[in-house]
């Protein structure tokens, strides 16, 4: 026997689980903080370039200033989108995912240089994807 009171997308759709609906202020969290270290890292690559040990032979091998820029300006950019994610809007969780994903890429070409940071960084921006995937911030309200 169908319900007519609700819609056939209504009966399927689930709510989301307590680890993604708590996962989004975590998200935004971690993503204010992810900001603020890259930020610090770029920093540190911009004012002394002995800072990093950079290995021989790396294909994507950048000057360590020119991977300092880049790090502070993503920094600054996963920042702000995370501060924009508290206000749970579908534009600031599709712009979450989108930086936290660029962000994954420039810690994976950055692993030579720092390594052990830059993969607790990728996990940690994997997680903020999830997280905001998941909680049903992206559907329509």
């Amino acid at each position: 026997m169908t319900d007519f009171r609700t819609s056939p997308t209504e009966a399927t759709r689930t709510e989301p689980s307590g680890w993604a609906a708590g996962g989004v202020i975590f998200a935004a969290t971690m993503m204010i903080l992810i900001g603020i270290f890259q930020a610090l890292e770029g920093l540190a690559a911009i004012i002394d370039d002995e800072f990093f040990v950079v290995l021989p032979n790396y294909t994507f091998d950048l000057d360590t200033t020119a991977w300092g820029w880049v790090h502070l300006i993503v920094g600054i950019l996963i920042a702000v989108a995370g501060f924009y994610l508290f206000t749970g809007s579908a534009i600031a969780g599709a712009v979450a995912i989108a930086l936290a994903s660029v962000s994954a890429i420039t810690n994976f070409f950055f692993i030579p240089y720092y390594p052990f940071w830059s993969l607790l960084i990728i996990a940690i921006n994997v997680f903020v994807i999830w997280s905001i995937t998941r909680s049903g911030i992206m559907s329509s309200r």
